[in-house]
């Protein structure tokens, strides 16, 4: 029996409502309904009642209830007995990052790690923090480097590093190419490449926010999701983005990266780079990163 289809079935009948048992997961909705279908399908029997405005377990669901929850405690048990022997063999530290940091931050501390901790097995792991954060209260991450979010999870430590710089990618043919310094002003009626709300909100709002403090309404040309995708975008000139400093190592042909003047204020906030694990746990590796990380921050920061 697959044990996601058995978590899947966990999740709505908790939820009682499959889109929310879908982003609990971190899957979309269609694809929790496939996993359940076919739990159905190798039960033969049906597990849930479904109307337009309502989701029900059948008898049979409330039946195995009991029995599916003690089924994936057992394999969550395994598992961490499984990570437990992999840990006593070799020490691994998983390591998630936003793209930013993956890019700027982690190839820097991980030659302070080489150099000071060479015994250490780390792994990255690039993804947005909206995915970091569920992966450290799962235990498949021990540290994340992310931007808090607004609310942050009470079982989640955040340790705030430092301020990242913001930086404005333009077309190296650019009017605005030469200026030392841009300021919002200066991209009044510029068309601007900003990332997708859902999945990378402080990236977002932070451009919106910044012409919003100045009295302007920023003009939005397109949408992406990536910044390698943003970057690549204002190579091709369809329009400015407002990006972290490091996204400059991504080194795409034609595109120019000019410091961006920000005003003291909140909007700094959103460019937070901050370390994450989980509250309450014990982890010597992750405990020996975090001590390279400060005696070194002041230097890492200024290359933020």
């Amino acid at each position: 029996m697959d044990i996601n289809q058995v978590k899947c079935f966990l999740a709505a009948a908790e939820a009682l409502h499959f889109g929310r048992a879908a982003q609990s997961l971190d899957m979309l909705p269609a694809s929790l309904g496939r996993q359940i279908r076919l739990l159905e399908e190798k039960l033969e029997t049906r597990l849930f009642l479904r109307t337009t405005r309502s989701v029900s377990l059948t008898e049979a669901g409330k039946s195995i209830l009991s029995a599916a929850r003690e089924l994936v405690a057992e394999a969550d048990r395994f598992e961490e007995k499984v990570r437990s022997v992999r840990k006593s063999e070799t020490p691994v530290l998983k390591v998630g990052a936003i793209d930013s940091a993956a890019a700027g931050l982690m190839p820097q501390l991980l030659k302070l790690m080489r150099d000071e901790q060479p015994d250490l097995d780390i792994q990255l792991f690039e993804q947005k923090t909206i995915h970091l954060l569920p992966k450290l209260l799962s235990g498949s991450l021990d540290i994340a480097f992310c931007r808090p979010p607004d609310v942050r999870e009470e079982r989640l430590n955040f340790r705030t590093l430092f301020f990242e710089t913001a930086v404005v990618a333009l077309p190296d043919d650019h009017r605005l190419a030469t200026k030392d310094v841009i300021a919002i002003a200066d991209l009044t009626d510029e068309p601007l490449i900003v990332p997708d709300r859902r999945s990378r909100p402080h990236s977002h709002d932070l451009t919106i926010k910044l012409f919003v403090n100045a009295g302007l309404t920023a003009r939005i040309a397109q949408v992406a999701e990536e910044k390698q995708t943003i970057v690549n975008l204002v190579g091709s000139g369809a329009g400015l983005a407002i990006v972290p400093r490091w996204t400059s190592r991504l080194q795409v042909p034609g595109v120019a990266f000019i410091p961006l003047s920000i005003p003291q204020g909140t909007t700094r906030s959103k460019l937070i780079l901050a370390a994450a694990w989980a509250r309450g746990t014990r982890d010597p590796a992750r405990d020996a990163l975090l001590t390279v990380l400060e005696r070194h921050l002041t230097d890492l920061e200024a290359t933020a």
